[in-house]
């Protein structure tokens, strides 16, 4: 498949082994991953940071293999869910430094068309999560509230 903006195809990467059941070295029980999820996410980590340190320092291959239930769920089911959800969160920090470059740079067209094709990612993303009822109703992309939200 093409990428959104640039008809690249790209090459494919890496996928995991399909697995319906978690490999037989793994030492945790479901609830001590957990537990392991809700401590790091108290200590401010995102979803995807969570789940690189549980692969890496605690050798978890895949939380849900595990527990049934993604890292996301496991947090909204303890109150720790992002108001923003992760990739949109990511979508609007970018949004900000292109912005924050353009301040700097005014004749600077292609950071502008970067603007512009980040904005609609964002739009489009907005739209489904509005859909999906993870943001409110009347929830609407501003840079100048975006700048406020990434600090």
């Amino acid at each position: 498949m093409a990428r959104m903006h640039s008809r690249a195809r790209g090459k494919s990467g890496s996928t995991r082994p399909f697995r319906t059941v978690p490999p037989e070295w793994v030492e945790y029980s479901p609830e001590e991953v957990e537990d392991l999820v809700i401590k790091l996410a108290k200590k401010g980590l995102s979803p995807s940071m969570i789940g690189i340190v549980l692969r890496d320092q605690y050798g978890i291959p895949s939380v849900k293999l595990i527990t049934k239930k993604s890292i996301t769920k496991i947090l909204e089911e303890n109150n720790l869910g992002l108001k923003i959800p992760e990739d949109l969160m990511n979508l609007i920090k970018k949004a900000v430094n292109i912005n924050k470059h353009m301040k700097a740079h005014k004749h600077d067209m292609t950071a502008k068309r970067g603007m512009q094709l980040t904005e609609s990612k964002i739009r489009r993303l907005a739209k489904y999560y509005i859909r999906e009822g993870k943001l409110p109703k009347n929830w609407k992309f501003d840079i100048e509230k975006a700048k406020l939200l990434v600090r």
